[in-house]
């Protein structure tokens, strides 16, 4: 146990280094200064050879006027994760699709065959939990770090050839332990044998480790496939520390289980067909939900399986339609299946200005696992960047049994299952910046309307506050 706190100490020193030595990298050279925009025409004649990597500032390109489909691939820019012919800002979490005006804040490195991406989020907070009703259940305050950091290496194979592999790792089990971070009303996996409730559980310290290759057959349609140890298998939106329209926030969603929980897998296989603006999308994947140990890798079991169907119907747009058929995904429930199906709706547009964007998702699950048990799940968010200042905010609905909350012993209510909603509020600013990397202040509120049935328990109108720094890597200069 020695060894491994000291190799895991080691690991987060380095990706401390890490972080500036990329940005750095990226910035070995000034922006030169635009002489004059190039008009519609201008930019549709381009070739993505013309378009210089510091040169071009990405929150002023006009995402609704560019053909990416006829943007050439070289060795010294990146594409899709999973198409030639696609801008990586499409680019999700798993195989998932974001808007192709999605903004993206990373750091990046060309090489002569690859090229390399590195993003991530890192939040130093201080957050309370249903802080006005003290001794109440819920009630509870932390300094947290929710933290994550995602490398991408991808090449070119032959002319219609695309390899690209991905590791995703968080260090959340170092700095918020085993049962993780205080949030009223979260559910899902355990710690120490007991179920993990009003709190969000540890990432595993290696969150994706995936390697695909897609084959493109003509500017309109890919054939892919992806395998991960662990990955995302194609159920849900794309993950919520990945939305933009969740940039600013640190919490996770109080609907992550009826969503995109299944963003780390242990074990997924994905086919796709991408035809025109559509994808369609089938997986193989394991249906247990990771262990208590977030530093091993779990037994591959292939138990289960998926189906998605994404839709971009123009720049601004992505859609998705999923359907999962889980075995087993939470052990304490008895051995439970869960069939769940989720729709999403995310939407993103640069507006005029340097850094100014908004971003918005809405998003539906529904679990059901046996002919009594359908819980739903439902989310608005947004985040409105101005610049330096960014607010941002989510409303969400959530319907909880009373063996998810945890109160079994209130079963002579005889009620099923209870309604909570969350209405989140949040304003952000950048305070300081160096390396192409972004130094962020940052508070939110947050209330909650809950059933009267758990006010004895949890508590009238229960609120969530926090306060935090955050450290991010800065707009992507394409």
């Amino acid at each position: 146990m020695k060894n491994n706190k000291l190799k895991m100490l080691a690991f987060a020193s380095i990706m401390t280094f890490f972080f500036p030595v990329l940005a750095q990298h990226e910035h070995h050279q000034e922006p030169k200064k635009a002489t004059a925009k190039p008009t519609e025409h201008d930019m549709k004649g381009m070739d993505q050879k013309s378009m210089k990597p510091d040169t071009v500032d990405h929150s002023k390109m006009d995402h609704t006027k560019m053909d990416h489909g006829n943007m050439k691939h070289d060795s010294g820019h990146m594409t899709h994760s999973f198409s030639l012919s696609l801008p990586m800002t499409r680019n999700g979490s798993g195989t998932g699709w974001q808007p192709d005006a999605t903004p993206m804040y990373a750091y990046m490195k060309h090489g002569n065959k690859w090229n390399y991406m590195l993003h991530g989020s890192v939040f130093l907070r201080y957050t309370a939990q249903n802080f006005n009703n003290d001794g109440l259940k819920g009630s509870k305050s932390k300094v947290s770090v929710p933290n994550w950091f995602m490398g991408m290496a991808q090449r070119q194979v032959g002319k219609n050839g695309l390899l690209n592999v991905r590791a995703m790792v968080s260090l959340d089990r170092l700095f918020d332990g085993g049962a993780g971070y205080p949030l009223l009303f979260q559910s899902g996996e355990t710690w120490k044998g007991e179920p993990l409730i009003d709190k969000q559980h540890p990432h595993d310290l290696i969150s994706e480790l995936s390697v695909a290759y897609t084959q493109r057959l003509n500017d309109n349609i890919d054939l892919t496939l992806y395998a991960g140890y662990p990955g995302e298998p194609a159920l849900g939106p794309t993950a919520f520390m990945h939305r933009m329209s969740a940039f600013n926030n640190p919490d996770a969603v109080l609907g992550h289980h009826w969503q995109d929980a299944t963003h780390i897998t242990f074990g997924v296989v994905t086919a796709g067909i991408r035809l025109w603006k559509f994808k369609l999308e089938g997986s193989s994947f394991t249906g247990r939900e990771p262990d208590e140990n977030r530093f091993d890798f779990d037994k591959p079991r292939f138990d289960s399986y998926s189906y998605r169907l994404m839709f971009n119907p123009s720049e601004n747009w992505a859609l998705q339609v999923s359907r999962g058929f889980i075995k087993n995904p939470e052990p304490l429930h008895g051995g439970e299946n869960v069939d769940r199906t989720t729709a999403s709706v995310q939407h993103s547009a640069n507006l005029s200005g340097k850094n100014r964007w908004i971003s918005t998702s809405a998003v539906w699950g529904l679990n059901e696992a046996g002919g009594h048990h359908k819980e739903h799940a439902i989310l608005l968010e947004s985040n409105l960047q101005l610049d330096k200042w960014a607010v941002y905010g989510r409303y969400e609905r959530v319907e909880k049994s009373t063996n998810e909350l945890g109160i079994t012993w209130y079963d002579y209510i005889q009620k099923e299952k209870f309604p909570v909603s969350l209405f989140s509020l949040g304003l952000n600013r950048q305070i300081a910046s160096f390396q192409n990397t972004l130094l962020q202040a940052g508070g939110q509120i947050g209330v909650y309307s809950i059933d009267n049935l758990l006010k004895p328990v949890y508590g009238d109108m229960p609120l969530s506050g926090q306060i935090y720094l955050r450290l991010t890597p800065g707009l992507m200069r394409m």
